[in-house]
């Protein structure tokens, strides 16, 4: 492993050199393929993966991975030790709690949450949560 000016590299399994780059907010490891907001916080023990796009506000927690070509939006907060599966979209306002696992291409709507420990499973969807409007208490007319 080598490093230079916030620059991360060192050679993965199948022997091929792979490279990041340390977030200003938080020092966390991003592709330079990937895309991350300055406004994010991302831990210095989290990757963000080639592809991925990371929006303003969120938080990824430590020892959290962002696979490669997933889009998180705005407000987002990853819990520790979290994995998001490769090609996942995690709507903004989302919570997802700790050592979570979600699969390949889940879809996580807008302000959904995941708990601690969950496991979803690959091209799942969780529904965001619906906000009641002044009035509507959900009663049955």
């Amino acid at each position: 492993m080598s490093t230079r000016k916030g620059r991360v590299e060192f050679e993965d399994d199948n022997g091929r050199m792979v490279r990041y780059d340390r977030h200003a907010n938080g020092g966390g490891l991003v592709s330079p393929d990937a895309r991350a907001s300055a406004e994010a916080q991302i831990a210095r023990t989290a990757y963000v993966e080639a592809g991925a796009t990371v929006g303003d506000r969120t938080r990824i927690g430590a020892w959290s991975w962002i696979d490669r070509d997933v889009a998180v939006g705005s407000d987002v907060v990853i819990g520790t030790h979290v994995h998001v599966g490769r090609g996942s979209r995690v709507g903004s306002r989302a919570r997802i709690g700790s050592r979570a696992r979600l699969g390949a291409g889940v879809v996580v709507e807008i302000g959904a949450h995941i708990e601690e420990d969950q496991i979803v499973d690959d091209h799942a969807v969780v529904p965001g949560r619906r906000r009641t409007r002044r009035g509507d208490q959900g009663l049955a007319a």
